[in-house]
């Protein structure tokens, strides 16, 4: 009975401990994320001075990404990669450097967009979508 008791607990903690695990991205600011295929947004404002690394994964059904930067990075530095779903970089940029851009060819699927900040402060806003011929 006292050794059903140890393991009833210890299943209980370990329960607790999965509970608290953090899979989900927990900012040092608020942005607002739209992430539906084909179509990714982001933006925030007012980040003060964050150093933070935010990974995405976004679902392309096309080759190729067109993306349009729009950020006021007033301090620091803030960058834009995006991966294709084998992997290979087919898109990386300073969020400083505004415009419209594309991506080089990659292969459909699931992609991932990662956001690299260093003492970062300004606004950013970018916008990833699928690439039409």
């Amino acid at each position: 009975m006292q050794v059903s008791k140890h393991i009833s607990i210890i299943w209980t903690f370990l329960f607790l401990i999965s509970c608290n695990e953090n899979n989900t991205l927990s900012p040092q600011f608020e942005p607002e994320i739209t992430n539906n295929t084909d179509s990714f947004e982001f933006q925030a404002t007012g980040v003060n001075n964050v150093t933070q690394t935010l990974t995405y994964t976004w679902e392309n059904t096309g080759t190729q990404a067109n993306i349009n930067q729009a950020s006021i990075i007033t301090s620091g530095s803030a960058t834009l990669k995006i991966e294709d779903t084998n992997g290979e970089v087919v898109y990386q940029k300073d969020l400083k450097e505004n415009g419209n851009f594309s991506s080089v060819f990659g292969f459909s699927g699931d992609w991932k967009i990662t956001v690299t900040l260093s003492k970062m402060s300004g606004d950013i806003n970018f916008r990833v979508e699928k690439s039409t011929p």
